[in-house]
Formats: C-alpha cells, sequence, structure tokens
C-alpha cells in the first residue's frame, strides 16, 4: 500500500521554527521527486518546495525561499521540511507528495504530483 505519513506540525509562534518529516512507505522512494505543498482555509494548494531523486537539488516558492529548506533521507524513506522565521501566512495544512514520473526532474505543478498524505496542520500565532 502506497502511503505518505506526515508528522511535526503545531502551534508555533511568529519567528519561530518546526520541522516536518514524511515517512514514505509501498514504493521505491528513492526513485522518485518529493515535494511540500500547503493549502490555507478558502485558498488553492500551493508548492511549497520540492527536492529531487538524488543530490539535494531543491527549489521552493516565491513565498518560502531562504526561510525554508527541503532534505531527505533516502535511508529512511523519509523527507524533510524545515521551516524558519514563520509568520501568520505560513498557517495552512502542509502536504507532502510524490511525484508520478518515476525517476523525473522536480516539479512546481501540482498535477505532476500523485500520491499525497494526509497533512499536518501548522499554525503560527502569538
Amino acid at each position: 500500500q502506497v502511503q505518505l505519513m506526515e508528522s511535526g506540525g503545531g502551534l508555533v509562534q511568529p519567528g519561530g521554527s518546526l520541522r516536518l518529516s514524511c515517512v514514505a512507505s509501498g514504493f521505491t522512494f528513492r526513485d522518485y521527486p518529493m515535494g511540500w505543498f500547503r493549502q490555507a482555509p478558502g485558498k488553492e494548494r500551493e508548492f511549497v518546495g520540492a527536492i529531487a531523486r538524488v543530490g539535494g537539488y531543491s527549489q521552493y516558492g516565491d513565498g518560502v525561499k531562504g526561510r525554508f529548506a527541503i532534505s531527505r533521507d533516502n535511508a529512511k524513506n523519509t523527507v524533510y521540511l524545515q521551516m524558519n522565521s514563520l509568520n501568520d501566512e505560513d498557517t495552512a495544512v502542509y502536504y507532502c507528495a510524490a511525484q508520478s514520473r518515476r525517476w523525473g526532474g522536480t516539479s512546481r505543478q501540482l498535477a505532476d504530483y500523485d500520491t499525497w498524505g494526509q497533512g499536518t496542520q501548522v499554525t503560527v500565532s502569538s
């Protein structure tokens, strides 16, 4: 059974940090680029960042560049999202996702991902 399970969300004060984790199972994790997306109430799901299969190449959405960092540990089937300097605009449900194209490159397009986690809530508030 193909599955992605996020964890690490919660309540954090403005300026704080959180690290999200996403554990994959049921597929060959190292063969797929991975992404993070988020969705705030009343808004569309938006691209946060993506990471290549190997080598650490990553790309980010405009709103998080310089504050967020994606990494992965293929031995642990896990992808991470380190979030720093959080502000209230970062409040959202965060989702990890696996691309549909095996051995492909990174993508910002939601339609290129076909496996999604259930999401983890991140709330930034004082």
